[in-house]
């Protein structure tokens, strides 16, 4: 089952987390999420819902740096 892991600004900083999670190896997607009055609207990361605590940490350790 897929599992939101984060909610993106735009489909730019969306495949941009994708692209972090996969490099990981962790399996990651996207989609669509809403409009965003920012951009080009909200978009979901989705991970595998066994690898969802695994994709918040590499989350979190990304924002810190």
């Amino acid at each position: 089952m897929w599992t939101v892991v984060y909610i993106a600004a735009n489909r730019a900083q969306a495949e941009m987390l994708k692209n972090l999670l996969s490099s990981e190896g962790i399996l990651a997607n996207t989609r669509p999420a809403g409009v965003s009055m920012l951009g080009d609207g909200l978009y979901e990361v989705l991970v595998l819902e066994s690898e969802a605590d695994e994709a918040h940490a590499i989350l979190c350790e990304q924002a810190l740096k």
